[in-house]
């Protein structure tokens, strides 16, 4: 009678969490954003291409059901994946507002807030493991990871090409690869093992309502004996779990896991040369057999031989060639409480006590299921680098990078991955309250002295290097596909969708300035992902009242934005505004990899018809440009519009996520030759401006320019704007005038 899996059938959980992408080939592309509009472009368009567990976990049984059939990997079954997850900071970014208010550094939500550097040295990560060497993940600013891509292949040409559609689309977005990291399984005899040459992944939980069940023993995995079926919701959220407590986690999170992706470098020979150097050690204190090798050593502080067989069933020889001892997870320690077959200190231990933990020795060891099973992640890492050889002088030499790509995921990251690397790893007095302690995981955990205990003597105390080397770390979180449908625009699951980003940029409307006491502009803003323009209206006089003139409108009425999906800004010629009936303008827009600009025109009366007069050009055709990606606005200098021939103008641009403005100015003919007049300098120069991290656009406040040697001007910054005043003149102070309000109080541009 087949049993009923629902998780099997899920489309909303991304699939490497239960099903696993299980791949040979991986990479990580570590990213962060520019601006966080194109972000959530660029997120519409990778949404179709993330796999969910429906997708994996049907294309994985196909191909082990293949491979059973041939006795080999299929190779017409391929396949490739995409999985994608978010920084605390990443997803700040995406919505424009902290995820969740400030949380206890105890609980996963203030893990997650604070992340790996905050948490290096309680995780173990100091000296040479310091964040101050890590590769990424160590916040500074230009290096900030936003989001973490996951893509998965079984060939190194079809990995290959999704890297390269990856890298294209995210440069179109404006989003800069801040590390990529790749992964893949090690060939012929090393296949399936990490680089110190052991078998990996053998101990992998099994997941309630995914994996079948043992028909004779329900709490294993069916043809997995001792792999015990753990509830999905200690992996994702909004599920049941170990004792159904209720969920400290939002609303949103459900059908989300947690994950943490660490780049562990290996010294491979440092590690064995240390294992060779405590056989003599241990053979002179006659804590080991007269016979026993560097291997028979190695094996027990790993818990396992190098074919995955674990010492505890097999104490005295591995068994290579045992395919069912190599994948062997019914272990217990119940016969070996001290840890005199298998040492209290060895990784399996370490990582997993199963049925061998107790509070005190002689005390009744603890259940697995409440205790253990709290405890468990699921791995999805990968080797890195090229196996070691000693007689290589190239790939595989000592000082060649290689090590373990480590990825686990998670309902909890302090229950869970914290607890298991602060409390059992580099505890030395895990399992507790020993007359010696046991000292920290031999393999990978801190420098320290471990107790090898034996049976009729005292331990004999040695002395463990640490030879794993933390190289970057990353906490993010792996939303659910409705997750990443709501992040496309803007907001949290279960939030009401906004209306839309307020305001990109205006335009005024040229013959429409100040006539019967107002004054029209066109108004740019994004809604649901989208650009649009309204006609708004504003009357002069102090209340200043505005009217929405025309609703929404696609940016794609106009004939002369065709292409555009995104415009930044828009600058009137000096000299070339209503003149002939016309108005013209450069127009910088999103390019498909980069910032553009074009010219075109804008005609008087109530058509409006617009033209382009000169096709898209390079950002570098402006020397007054030159270092600026992507020009925000420009704010002309009042007094100093058409002066001598030319025009002088504030540019402001973002580089590495700060706003900056310099000077340049324009002449008038043309060639309209462009100079940079003043470089680059911070936005706290300004006044005005205090408070403010980047500004979205500045209107000029139409009956208050050039009023007793000043000009007035709306400041817009997110959902706020300001009234500000610039004085004429050299020094051209500025003030506040009036504070910061809510954009809402704008009726044209939040209502219709």
């Amino acid at each position: 009678m087949p049993v009923d899996l629902p998780l099997r059938e899920n489309e909303d959980i991304q699939g490497d969490v239960l099903a696993g992408f299980k791949k040979d080939q991986m990479v990580l592309l570590l990213l962060t954003f520019g601006d966080p509009l194109q972000a959530r472009a660029w997120l519409r368009r990778l949404t179709p291409r993330i796999a969910t567990t429906r997708q994996v976990a049907t294309f994985n049984q196909a191909f082990s059901d293949a491979r059973k059939r041939s006795g080999g990997d299929p190779s017409a079954l391929r396949a490739t994946w995409l999985g994608v997850s978010f920084t605390y900071h990443g997803l700040a970014k995406l919505i424009g507002k902290a995820p969740y208010p400030q949380a206890d550094a105890t609980t996963t939500l203030g893990a997650f807030q604070q992340g790996p550097v905050v948490r290096a040295d309680a995780m173990g990560d100091r000296d040479d493991s310091h964040p101050s060497r890590w590769l990424f993940g160590n916040n500074k600013t230009e290096e900030q990871v936003h989001a973490v891509l996951t893509i998965a292949s079984d060939g190194v040409e079809d990995l290959q090409g999704a890297i390269t559609e990856q890298r294209e689309l995210a440069a179109r977005y404006g989003l800069s690869i801040v590390f990529e990291q790749h992964g893949a399984t090690l060939k012929g005899s090393r296949r399936g093992k990490e680089h110190f040459g052991f078998k990996d992944g053998v101990s992998e939980p099994g997941v309630t309502d995914f994996d079948e069940p043992d028909p004779l023993m329900p709490e294993w995995v069916k043809d997995h004996p001792g792999t015990r079926l753990i509830p999905a919701g200690e992996f994702v959220v909004g599920h049941p779990t170990i004792d159904d407590t209720p969920e400290a986690l939002p609303a949103w999170a459900v059908n989300g896991s947690f994950q943490v992706v660490r780049r562990l470098a290996q010294d491979v020979p440092g590690w064995w040369a240390q294992i060779a150097r405590q056989l003599p050690v241990l053979k002179k204190a006659k804590a080991i057999p007269d016979d026993a090798t560097v291997e028979w050593v190695a094996a027990r502080v790993v818990g396992r031989w190098r074919s995955g067989t674990p010492v505890a069933t097999c104490p005295n020889a591995d068994q290579p060639f045992n395919t069912v001892a190599a994948n062997d997870n019914k272990i217990s320690y119940l016969n070996d409480l001290e840890g005199h077959v298998t040492p209290l200190f060895s990784h399996l231990r370490k990582t997993n006590p199963r049925d061998g933990l107790q509070e005190h020795p002689g005390d009744k060891p603890f259940d697995e299921k409440p205790v253990m099973d709290r405890r468990r992640i699921i791995r999805r890492g990968s080797p890195y680098g090229a196996p070691f050889d000693p007689a290589s002088e190239g790939p595989g030499g000592p000082d060649e990078s290689r090590g373990l790509l480590f990825v686990c995921y998670q309902r909890e990251l302090v229950r869970q991955f914290e607890f298991i690397q602060n409390r059992w790893i580099d505890n030395s007095d895990f399992p507790p309250n020993r007359p010696n302690k046991p000292g920290p995981d031999a393999m990978v955990g801190f420098d320290g002295a471990v107790d090898w205990e034996r049976d009729g003597g005292d331990p004999v105390q040695l002395s463990f290097q640490r030879f794993v080397r933390t190289e970057g770390a990353v906490y993010a979180f792996l939303p659910s596909l409705t997750m990443l449908n709501a992040l496309q625009e803007g907001r949290l699951p279960g939030e009401v969708p906004p209306s839309g980003q307020p305001v990109d940029t205006f335009l005024p409307v040229p013959d429409r300035q100040r006539v019967d006491g107002k004054s029209w502009y066109w108004a740019y803003r994004t809604v649901a992902g989208e650009q649009r323009y309204r006609a708004i209206s504003i009357a002069d006089g102090n209340a200043h009242t505005d009217k929405l003139e025309k609703p929404d409108r696609p940016i794609a009425d106009w004939d002369s934005f065709a292409g555009v999906t995104r415009l930044d800004c828009l600058l009137p010629f000096p000299d070339g505004q209503n003149v002939g009936g016309k108005s013209t303008y450069w127009l910088f827009h999103a390019g498909p990899d980069r910032q553009r600009y074009r010219v075109v025109s804008i005609a008087d009366g109530n058509a409006h018809t617009d033209e382009l007069v000169r096709v898209d050009g390079d950002l570098s055709l402006w020397r007054s440009l030159d270092g600026v990606a992507a020009v925000d606005f420009f704010l002309p200098i009042p007094e100093l519009q058409r002066q001598g021939g030319k025009s002088w103008y504030w540019v402001f641009h973002t580089l590495n996520g700060e706003q900056l403005y310099r000077i340049i100015t324009i002449a008038d003919g043309t060639r309209h030759e462009d100079t940079l007049i003043r470089g680059d300098r911070r936005l706290s120069a300004w006044d005005s401006f205090a408070g403010i991290d980047r500004i979205t656009t500045v209107l000029p406040i139409p009956d208050m320019q050039r009023v007793n040697g000043k000009c007035w001007y709306w400041v817009f910054h997110q959902d706020q704007y300001r009234i500000v005043s610039i004085e004429d003149h050299d020094n051209h102070d500025d003030r506040i005038e009036v504070p910061d309000r809510s954009i809402s109080l704008w009726s044209s541009l939040t209502s219709g």
